[in-house]
């Protein structure tokens, strides 16, 4: 279940039994159920705030959003200082390949929430795309942005 992910290491916190192992997620402050998708949220959470200097407060985990009846459910969204959502980021197990479905999914809660960036992550290959409205496109970049250069 602890796959070598394409991100820096941090001290992760396991807990638990063998059976049902957890993992202790640092935004919603309490241990959730160690999946292969969950040590991909982990990490990238802890990249994206000890690498890339993203506040801790402005991240959240697990976001519902609701179409009609449906309840959707975000990874991971992050907010802009007035608590706007900013960019929203997808993850899949290692054993996932990134294709075309992951970002249709995506692309439904943008439909939703507007932001200026698309991050999908299976903990290997990470994507991110800023979106220009204006323009009706977007590009994918090179890297993940720091913080400061959103």
């Amino acid at each position: 279940m602890t796959t070598a992910l394409n991100l820096p290491p941090y001290a992760v916190r396991l807990g638990g039994t063998k059976e049902k192992p957890t993992i202790f997620d640092v935004l919603r402050r309490k241990h959730v159920a160690l999946t292969p998708e969950e040590w991909v949220r982990q990490h990238f959470v802890h990249f994206l705030m000890e690498q890339k200097g993203y506040p801790r407060t402005l991240l959240a985990n697990e976001v519902e959003l609701h179409v009609g009846d449906k309840r959707l459910r975000c990874d991971t969204l992050l907010y802009n200082r007035s608590l706007e959502p900013r960019m929203i980021i997808e993850y899949k197990a290692p054993g996932i390949a990134l294709q075309q479905r992951v970002f249709d999914q995506i692309s439904v809660y943008n439909f939703l929430l507007h932001v200026d960036y698309l991050v999908v992550s299976n903990g290997l290959e990470h994507y991110c795309c800023r979106m220009d409205y204006e323009r009706q496109q977007y590009s994918f970049l090179q890297e993940i942005p720091a913080y400061e250069e959103l």
